[in-house]
């Protein structure tokens, strides 16, 4: 039987994490508890763990003595529900710390965030630059910013009136403001597909609305993450990343963080490993995962050349 075969996949170990301010994040670890190498996976703005899938698969085909780690932030997919106020990215920050002291207390640690996940990667470093260098040893930014997330793409519009009118709305009526997103969702499905496979010709303006509109995440937790990326800025961890291998992907046709913002990053970071896959869109990691693996891979064996021994002859 082949070793791809036979790997197939260990179920994972499924933990809550109760965060310092008492909410519960639903975590799943995968591999053993035991490991040298911790890999970190946090995902995007009204996303979820699962999308991860394709990504972790392949990097506990290539690290089986690996532990990978994947965890709904607040308010998101299955952990709990939380104040809105609670919903920014220092808190984030704050909460992958205690994921890590829960799941990783010793050994080297790799992060790695796409979109908003990599912002809160940032805001950890930057909350903790003692740590790099030593508990992380590797950070993957994958299709995301340090900064100025209104000053390019669909950002843009983050500060526009009507987008302010919107975030009045769900203050006011959250429940009303809920069913309407629910019942728009499926009207812009075919919007939010085309955007995220990178395709251009659409008007910045229907795209966010459907965006806000079509995922399952409360319309609260979408709001309140949307206002934190307006004052967002994450630059002061830059220069620390220069003392770890950093890998920093995005694809060509990405709308929502575009390639300007990744070069921007790369540049402030001593020998970052820039990878822009032509043609994808702001879901990389989904159109993409054999060439994110690959780049994954590369980070990991810089990161912890001492501690792990990829199986070559696996495939993603």
């Amino acid at each position: 039987m082949p070793i791809a075969s036979t790997l197939a996949h260990a179920a994972p170990t499924h933990l809550t994490v109760r965060t310092e301010d008492g909410v519960d994040l639903a975590v799943r670890a995968y591999g053993p508890a035991d490991a040298e190498l911790t890999v970190v996976l946090l995902h995007g703005h009204c996303s979820r763990a699962a999308l991860w899938t394709r990504i972790r698969d392949a990097l506990l085909r290539r690290y089986p003595e690996a532990r990978v780690v994947c965890y709904d932030h607040r308010g998101h997919g299955d952990s709990a529900a939380a104040s809105w106020r609670t919903y920014n990215l220092e808190q984030l920050g704050h909460d992958l710390r205690d994921v890590l002291d829960a799941v990783a207390p010793a050994g080297p640690v790799v992060l790695v965030g796409h979109s908003m996940g990599g912002m809160a990667v940032l805001t950890y470093i930057g909350q903790n630059p003692h740590e790099v260098g030593t508990r992380i040893t590797g950070v993957g930014l994958i299709a995301t910013a340090a900064t100025g997330l209104a000053d390019a793409g669909i950002g843009r519009l983050l500060c526009h009136p009507v987008i302010s009118v919107f975030h009045a709305a769900v203050r006011c009526a959250p429940t009303l403001m809920h069913h309407a997103k629910l019942l728009a969702g499926n009207v812009f499905a075919p919007i939010v597909r085309t955007a995220e496979a990178g395709h251009r010709r659409i008007d910045p303006r229907m795209l966010t609305l459907a965006i806000a509109m079509h995922n399952p995440t409360p319309i609260v937790t979408m709001s309140a993450y949307l206002t934190a990326f307006t004052a967002y800025d994450r630059t002061d961890a830059l220069a620390v990343l220069s003392k770890i291998p950093t890998l920093i992907l995005c694809g060509t046709a990405d709308l929502m963080t575009p390639p300007s913002h990744s070069i921007a990053m790369a540049t402030a970071i001593d020998y970052a490993d820039l990878v822009l896959i032509e043609g994808a869109g702001h879901s990389v990691i989904q159109e993409q995962p054999t060439r994110v693996a690959a780049a994954l891979t590369r980070l990991i064996s810089r990161a912890t050349p001492a501690t792990t021994t990829p199986r070559l002859a696996l495939v993603a």
